[in-house]
C-alpha cells in the first residue's frame, strides 16, 4: 500500500512540476505598424524567434503586426502604458517630445543607407537621453536616405515653388525651405491624395517608395546628397515588464540587441537596394541635382540645424554637442 501511494505522489508531482514549468515561460507582446509580410515586419519576427532560441523557450515574443494592436502614433505610450510589452515606431510620430533625438532627422546629408541606424544607437550611447528613461531601449534605427519624388520633373531649386509635397516630421521644414508647401498626412492616406492631385510629390526614402507602391503615380526622384535626411525608429519595451526578467534573460536579449543593430542596417540598405531597383524597372527617373543646385540646397538647410541648435538650447539640452557628434560621424563612416 505505501509503495502504491509513493508512486501516486511521485506521479503528483511530476505533473504539478511540469505545470510549474509551463508556466515560467515568459510571453511578452510586441506591436508594431507593418505588414507582417514586409521586409521590415520579417525583420521583427527574425528578433523574437531569436529571443525564444537563446532564452531555451523561456521567453516567447507574439507579435502583432499592422497596426492590430494600436495605432503608430499611440505606440510609445501604448508600451509605457502596458497595452503591449515591446513597441516599434517612429520617432517623428510623436514630435516635439524627444526633442534630442530629432538630431538624427535633420538633413545632415546622408549618402550610404548602411550608416543611420548605425549613428543613432552610437548617439544613444553617447547621450543617454533623458527622454527615453521611461522605457527600455532594445536598439534603435533609421532608415535609407530620403529623397524628394515628384509627378513631374524636377531639375532646379525654383521649380519646386510652391509644390505640394507630402512630408512628416522635420522633412516638413525642408520642403517648407526650398519653397515647396509641405502637407502632413499618414503614409496610409498618401497613394490616394496622390491620384487624386492633392499632393505632387513626397518625400520618403526609396524601400518606402516601392513598398507602398509610389512607383505607379510617381516617375522622378531627386537625389540631393547635400542635404539628405532620415527618419529615426524605436524598439523599445515596458521599463517595468523589463526589470521583472530574471537577470540572465535581460542579458541575453541585451546581447541580441548589440549584434541586432548590424542586422537592422543591413535590412535598410537591402530596403534601399530594392527599392531603387523596382522603381527604375518601373520607368522611373533619378534627377541628378548640378553642383551649383545641391550646394544651394544646403545653404537652404542651414537654419533648420541653427533653429534645432537654439530650441534644445532653451530646454537645457546639449542640442550643439549631439549635431557635431553625428556631422563628425557622418564625416568618418558616410562614405
Amino acid at each position: 500500500m505505501k509503495g502504491v501511494l509513493a508512486v501516486f505522489v511521485l506521479s503528483v508531482l511530476l505533473v504539478s512540476c511540469g505545470g510549474c514549468a509551463a508556466e515560467k515561460v515568459i510571453t511578452l507582446r510586441f506591436a508594431h505598424f507593418v505588414p507582417a509580410t514586409t521586409l521590415e515586419g520579417k525583420t521583427m519576427q527574425d528578433w523574437a524567434d531569436e529571443v525564444e532560441k537563446r532564452t531555451g523557450g523561456r521567453v516567447k515574443v507574439h507579435i502583432y503586426p499592422g497596426a492590430t494592436l494600436m495605432p503608430p502614433a499611440q505606440t510609445y505610450d501604448g508600451i509605457t502604458n502596458e497595452i503591449a510589452d515591446i513597441g516599434y515606431g517612429i520617432f517623428a510620430y510623436h514630435r516635439g517630445r524627444f526633442p534630442l533625438t530629432e538630431v538624427i532627422d535633420l538633413p545632415l546629408g546622408y549618402r550610404n543607407p548602411l550608416v543611420p541606424a548605425k549613428l543613432i544607437n552610437e548617439y544613444y550611447k553617447k547621450f543617454k537621453p533623458e527622454e527615453l528613461d521611461d522605457v527600455k531601449v532594445l536598439f534603435l534605427e533609421a532608415h535609407g536616405v530620403d529623397i524628394i519624388s515628384t509627378r513631374k520633373p524636377i531639375g532646379r531649386l525654383e521649380e519646386i515653388e510652391g509644390m505640394k509635397l507630402r512630408a512628416s516630421g522635420l522633412s516638413a521644414k525642408i520642403v517648407d525651405a526650398l519653397g515647396g508647401s509641405a502637407v502632413g498626412l499618414p503614409i496610409t492616406d498618401t497613394y490616394d491624395a496622390m491620384s487624386k492631385g492633392v499632393i505632387e510629390g513626397l518625400v520618403l526614402d526609396w524601400g518606402g517608395l516601392w513598398n507602398w507602391k509610389f512607383g505607379d503615380i510617381i516617375k522622378y526622384h531627386i537625389q540631393s546628397p547635400g542635404v539628405a535626411s532620415t527618419v529615426a525608429f524605436y524598439t523599445v519595451m515596458n521599463k517595468d515588464k523589463w526589470n521583472s526578467l530574471p537577470a540572465d534573460i535581460r542579458a541575453i536579449i541585451d546581447q541580441l540587441d548589440e549584434e541586432w543593430i548590424d542586422r537592422v542596417s543591413q535590412k535598410w540598405a537591402d530596403w534601399e537596394s530594392m527599392g531603387k531597383t523596382e522603381l527604375l524597372k518601373n520607368g522611373g527617373k533619378i534627377v541628378d541635382l548640378s553642383k551649383e543646385d545641391n550646394d544651394l540646397w544646403v545653404e537652404k538647410m542651414k537654419p533648420i540645424l541653427d533653429d534645432y541648435v537654439l530650441a534644445t538650447q532653451k530646454k537645457g539640452l546639449p542640442g550643439d554637442q549631439a549635431l557635431k557628434f553625428c556631422l563628425d560621424y557622418l564625416k568618418a563612416n558616410d562614405k
